[in-house]
Parts: C-alpha cells; structure tokens; sequence
C-alpha cells in the first residue's frame, strides 16, 4: 500500500515540480537506500530482476533507489537527470500471471535507462508488453498485485495505470495524486489498443461511450479494504487546497497526514492514513518516505530513510559523489541505518520514551533549520552541497542515537486493543529488539 503526489511548476510556490511518496509495506520489511552509478555493459549482457532476466543495454544512469531489502527493485527513486517514479498496487479483474517483473523492477528499469516522463512511460509499457507483470510481491506473506505508476522529470509527469497486459496514460496538467486505486476514468490521454474492447467482451461495460477503466477493470472489494479511497481523497485534497502555494514543507505534511478517527497513531492501526500504521490482521505501515523538488538549477532530495513519518526526519540529498547513502555493495550497511531508526519507532510504540513531545520537538527543529538552509541556497557548489548535507544527516544520526541509547532500558508496554498488541509484540520479536 502506497501513496503518490506531483505537483507541477504551475502548482508550486517558486515553479519547481514537487515529487512526493510513502511507501507502504510489511512492518519489518527493512527499506533501503542504495545509490547504482552510472554503469557500461557488455554487449549481449543479461541483467536479473528479481525473478526473471532481460537483456541489459549498453548503459545505464545514476540511480538513487528506494527500496525493500530483498527484491531488485525499487519502490521510488530518481536518476541524474531528475526523472522520478514511484508505484502503487493496484487490485483489478484481470487474472494474475506468472511470476515476471515487478512494478518495482520496472521502476528501477525505467529510473537506470530513460531520462524523461515520456520515456519512462513508454519504456514501461514496451516492458509490460514483452515481459509481463505478475509473481510475489509480499515480505513475509504473499501479496499479488498490479501497478499504477506516477512518473515525473523537472517539467512534465505522467500517470500510467495497468491491469495485467492492459494499461491507460494520464498526462498530468498540473496536481495529481495515486493510491492503491485505478484512478483513471473516462477521460485519459493514451491506452491499450485492446483495452476497451476487452473491458466490453468480458462484459464489464456495454460499449465504448460506457468506457470507464476505473469502473470496469477494478477489484472492488479489494480496492475499498485497501483504504485507498481515504488516503487518496486525502492527498487530492491537500494538494488542491494549497495549489498555486505548493512547497516541499506542503508534502512533508501531507506524507504526515494521519485519518481524523486515528487519534492515536501509536496504539491503534490505521489503513486509511496516509502516514500508515500497522497493527491489523489487514494493512501495511509506512516504511520508507520520500520527496523530490526538481528544476534545471538544482533537483533536492529529502528522504527519512526509516519508517513512520510522523516521528522521521526528512534530510536533504542531491546526486553527487558522496558517502552518505550506500552503494550496490554495501546492502548490511543500509540495512542497519534502517534498523537503528526502527529501533527508536518500537521504542516509542512500547511506551518506552516518555518524553516523547521533547524528541518530536528537537526533531521538528532540526528538520526546519535544514529545510531553511536549504531554501536559501544560490548556486552552490557540489562542496557546499556535500558539506550541508554531511552535517544534517550526522546531526540527525546523532539525535537518533542520543534517543535511543537514554531509553533503551526504560519500562513500558504495548497499548491499544489485543489485536494490535501481539501485532507489534510478534513484529519487534522477530527483529530480535
């Protein structure tokens, strides 16, 4: 379970496109950052994805990946060229195939080889149509969908929308948001040359001017347990609140949006708050967040790399050579900044900081005077750039673990219904906290 926004440059405050997700997915299903250079391959090399293998080019980009542990993919990212993409599961009629690629392994295929929204969208469904989609997509439990993708670059995105082998295009005019929902109705911009006959043949409408691909080709029952609905009227609402005024601080707080009902984020899950949390028999949590202000001047990157926004620090990242992600090798490493942050988060879910307004205020702190230092930034160098992004992110390591090691021992417990308390018991005993 997901949530995706953009908002174009005649949406935003000062004119730069804004990229913005969570990622949803199993509790202890660590999310990762990895940084792929720029890399040439050999003629006639094979690249594995994480269950088939394709035909690898000559070359491919720059990446910075956002993603779970154990696949090949990617759930967000972006490359040297500013192109972003991020994928929803999506739940529909059509029958699941194969074990193929991933929506995740099309978002790392597309981010390695194209550099703009158009040709990412067309290099995804070239994918689609030659490999197919389909094959586990669950950390701990299986978990089949189809993908809707959210595809943006520094003056354009798309929104591409699929069920099995068949898809529709939406090009973005200025906000637009995606969940874990077909979204595109009537009205899109390109499509499968199949696509209504086939929604016609199986019944699912009586002609073309009935067409609605959102209507036709959805699961309905699995759409609305999603809590898709919610989340995506949540972030379709901020978003057309605050056009014209949009700013990467507008989607930090919406990544942070949590359902009215859900009250009390840490002793009662939520599937309809886009800030998940965990906790049910049915749902996901929020385990990697991500935005993107992108323009020719500067793309800048703020990333949490940990889970539960709400208690996360955005730090700032741009692509340039640095040591502050990990490299394709340096998977133990990535896994265990992951690890230190989750600690803080079952610590809090156990009621074992009591302090808990002081953190959030020192957190909220930190990330303000991070977000103002960057704002007043005017060409700078790749060693200016280094430099403020070295010191935040070791000012936020430094919180982390100042918050972790002084409540570590503390006592506290669980709480909420007994649903939820063995949820989370059974969660952070497997981590081994």
């Amino acid at each position: 379970m997901c949530d995706t926004m953009v908002a174009l440059g005649n949406s935003t405050k000062d004119g730069t496109v804004i990229f913005a997700k969570n990622s949803d997915r199993q509790a202890n299903e660590p999310h990762v950052l990895i940084r792929v250079p720029r890399q040439s391959h050999e003629s006639g090399a094979r690249v594995q994805c994480t269950y088939i293998s394709i035909d690898q080019v000559k070359e491919t980009y720059d990446v910075l990946l956002l993603k779970p542990s154990w696949m090949w993919g990617a759930e967000m990212g972006c490359n040297e060229f500013g192109l972003n993409i991020g994928n929803e599961a999506v739940f529909t009629k059509v029958k699941q195939g194969p074990p193929a690629l991933l929506g995740m392994d099309m978002v790392r295929l597309a981010l390695e080889r194209c550099q703009t929204s158009e040709q990412a969208l067309y290099l995804i469904i070239d994918l689609l149509e030659d490999h197919g989609q389909g094959g586990n997509c669950g950390y701990e439990k299986r978990f089949v969908y189809h993908n809707s993708f959210l595809i943006a670059d520094r003056s354009s995105a798309w929104v591409l929308e699929t069920a099995g082998p068949y898809w529709a295009a939406e090009q973005v005019r200025d906000v637009r948001a995606i969940s874990n929902r077909l979204s595109i109705g009537r009205k899109f911009d390109l499509a499968h040359p199949d696509l209504v006959t086939h929604a016609i043949e199986q019944k699912w409408c009586r002609s073309e001017e009935d067409f609605d691909f959102a209507r036709c080709y959805s699961d309905r029952l699995y759409t609305t347990a999603s809590g898709s609905a919610q989340r995506w009227d949540a972030c379709t609402t901020g978003l057309q609140q605050a056009k014209g005024q949009i700013t990467v601080e507008t989607m930090l707080g919406i990544l942070r949006t949590h359902h009215p009902k859900h009250k009390h984020p840490f002793n009662q899950s939520s599937l309809k708050s886009v800030c998940m949390h965990g906790g049910f028999v049915v749902g996901d949590h929020t385990t990697g967040s991500y935005v993107a202000s992108l323009s020719e001047k500067l793309d800048t990157y703020w990333i949490t790399g940990s889970s539960t926004p709400c208690i996360s620090i955005f730090k700032p990242y741009w692509m340039i050579d640095d040591q502050i992600v990990f490299g394709p090798h340096q998977e133990k490493e990535a896994l265990d900044f992951w690890l230190q942050r989750e600690r803080l988060h079952r610590l809090i879910l156990e009621n074992k900081v009591p302090k808990l307004d002081d953190y959030l205020q020192e957190a909220s702190q930190l990330e303000h005077e991070m977000l103002q230092r960057v704002e007043r930034l005017d060409s700078p160098s790749p060693e200016t750039l280094g430099e403020i992004m070295k010191e935040a992110w070791q000012q936020e390591q430094s919180l982390v673990e100042s918050w972790v090691k002084k409540n570590q021992h503390n006592s506290g417990a669980i709480k909420g219904n007994l649903i939820f308390k063995r949820y989370w018991s059974k969660q952070t005993a497997k981590l081994g906290f």
